[in-house]
Order: structure tokens, then C-alpha cells, then sequence
């Protein structure tokens, strides 16, 4: 028994007990959930089971998955049950699950979050796996592209990427103004903040649309749809700010 127990719980810490065989080498038996309780007394180790368990669980189901908050969530979200636009449980994070884009970006399509173009010869390639974007397009690496619209595609880079940028701080500053109004209206004798609290969590989701609906417009500056999309941002842009 001391002999399974320090096999068992080696493995378990080194995240290899979900395929642990018998240590024989000749037996491809696998120990049981009961019997790993059974041997290993360490609630610790135990709870490091469990939740390797659960891990593997996860990750065999394609139907289930973590939930992306960068920050840090254990909540499993089933993906069927979720719409756009429905948030974690938990943490109220809110996930894309088509792309490898840890938060839901409307109104920039997953295609946009992964596509990339360069700013002195225009091509385009995808950011996960730097493949060409357009198989067709043989000479990129051989581009003579002209230097005045190398300047301008860059420029026009650098605004909208400080557009998104300033509205993301925006959406950080609405975030900590709420975790501070939360405090305070948990103090005694302080009247009800809950309309403030509110009004901070519409800047949060206001500031995330605006700053992905510059990653949009960057992606789509030649549709005819644009010039609606421009003014349904500018009124957005301007109600926001005034809130």
C-alpha cells in the first residue's frame, strides 16, 4: 500500500493520473476512482484528483468548456445553452466560443480578430498560424508597394488601433468605478446606488461594443454598409461619453 500511495500520488501531482496504469509494466489495468480514495489519505492530493477528473471530463465533451475570463474562472459554460451574448454565471464574463478570442467581440466577426495585414505591402495573414490569408496571393514577400500608401494604410492603422485602445481603458475605468460604488453602497446608512451601478455596467458594455466596432470598420472601410455603421457609432460613441 505505501508503494501505490506514493505512485499515486506522484502522478496526481504531476497531472498524469487520468491514463494512470498499474505500474507493471505488462498490466494496462487502470486504477479506479475508489480505489485511488481508497489508498491516498491526503484530502489535498484528493481535491487534485478531483479536479484533474473534472479537467478530463471537460475536455472529452465538445459540448463543454471553460469559461475565458482572463482574469481567472473555474465555471464550466455549455455552449448549446448559451446564446450571444449570455454571460458566465459566475463572473458574468461573456465568451466567444467559435474562435480562439477569449471575449465576445461584436460587432468584429471572428475572421477579423484573427486577420492581420501588413501596413507596407497590404497582405493579409492569419495571426494563429501566419498563412497567408488569400492562397492566391504568391508575392508577398517580394511586395514593391508604394511608400505613400504604405504611410497611409499604417496611419489609418494607428488610428483605429487608438481608438480601440482608449475605449478599452475606458471600459477598465467603468469597471473599477462600479467595484468602487459597490463598496460604498454596502456601507450602512447609504442610500441606494443602484441606478450608479447600473449606468456603470451599460459604460462597460458600450465601451466593449465601440472598441470592437473599431476593429469592424478597420476590416470593412469599402462596404456600402459603413456609412450607417459610422453614424450608429458616432451616436453611440456620443451618448457614452456624455453618460
Amino acid at each position: 500500500q505505501p508503494c501505490w500511495s506514493e505512485y499515486l500520488t506522484t502522478r496526481i501531482e504531476q497531472n498524469m493520473i487520468v491514463n494512470c496504469t498499474c505500474p507493471i509494466s505488462e498490466c494496462r489495468a487502470q486504477p479506479t476512482a475508489a480505489f485511488i480514495c481508497s489508498i491516498v489519505s491526503s484530502e489535498e492530493i484528493i481535491a487534485k484528483y478531483e479536479k484533474a477528473l473534472l479537467r478530463g471530463y471537460v475536455e472529452c465533451c465538445s459540448n463543454l468548456t471553460w469559461c475565458t475570463n482572463p482574469q481567472g474562472c473555474d465555471q464550466i459554460l455549455l455552449k448549446d445553452g448559451l446564446g450571444y451574448g449570455a454571460a458566465c454565471s459566475k463572473c458574468s464574463w461573456i465568451s466567444c466560443f467559435n474562435c480562439n478570442f477569449p471575449e465576445a467581440h461584436y460587432p468584429a466577426s471572428c475572421s477579423h480578430m484573427s486577420h492581420m495585414t501588413c501596413a507596407k505591402c497590404n497582405h493579409g495573414f492569419c495571426w494563429r498560424c501566419l498563412k497567408p490569408w488569400r492562397p492566391t496571393h504568391k508575392d508577398y514577400y517580394n511586395c514593391s508597394a508604394m511608400v505613400s500608401k504604405a504611410a497611409w494604410q499604417e496611419k489609418r492603422f494607428q488610428d483605429y488601433n487608438e481608438r480601440c485602445t482608449f475605449h478599452h481603458h475606458a471600459r477598465e475605468f467603468a469597471t473599477s468605478l462600479r467595484n468602487r460604488v459597490s463598496s460604498i453602497s454596502e456601507m450602512p446608512k447609504i442610500r441606494t446606488l443602484t441606478f450608479v451601478l447600473d449606468a456603470c455596467k451599460a459604460l462597460e458594455q458600450a465601451r466593449k461594443v465601440l472598441a470592437y466596432s473599431c476593429v469592424y470598420s478597420y476590416y470593412n472601410q469599402d462596404t456600402e454598409s459603413m456609412d450607417v455603421v459610422e453614424q450608429q457609432t458616432e451616436s453611440l460613441e456620443l451618448h457614452t461619453n456624455a453618460l
